[in-house]
């Protein structure tokens, strides 16, 4: 089932540039994500995860950060809280990922801890 992207953004009022796209397939929930993301804007991106978690409870939430070229240790604390956020037994799949980006997971060893993969399509056929 695909959730229209400017029904979901004009239902959950989320920030311009952060969340450019949602759409279910089957167990999970495909997000991709946009932008700079720091202590500034990070709460704006955690509300809207967490409103996108609660409605549709997917059992795996894929978040493709493509088009993330930099976060700081606020973005980090959303992508943890949001491994609590999903259902018991569910997962948080990060794709796409830059290489600072992926750096940064790695120097704080959070690449053990989230499901690392290179595209969207991998991290449905997990």
């Amino acid at each position: 089932m695909m959730v229209e992207r400017d029904k979901a953004m004009s239902d959950l009022k989320m920030p311009s540039g952060l969340v450019t796209s949602v759409r279910e397939e089957g167990e999970a929930l495909v997000v991709c994500v946009s932008g700079e993301i720091d202590l500034s804007n990070s709460p704006k991106l955690r509300g809207a995860l967490l409103a996108l978690v609660a409605r549709h409870s997917p059992r795996r939430l894929v978040l493709n950060l493509g088009r993330v070229p930099y976060m700081d240790s606020s973005a980090v604390a959303v992508l943890v809280e949001m491994l609590r956020k999903v259902p018991k037994g569910g997962c948080v799949a990060l794709t796409d990922l830059q290489p600072r980006v992926k750096g940064l997971l790695e120097i704080a060893r959070l690449d053990s801890i989230f499901l690392i993969v290179g595209t969207e399509q991998d991290a449905l056929a997990k």
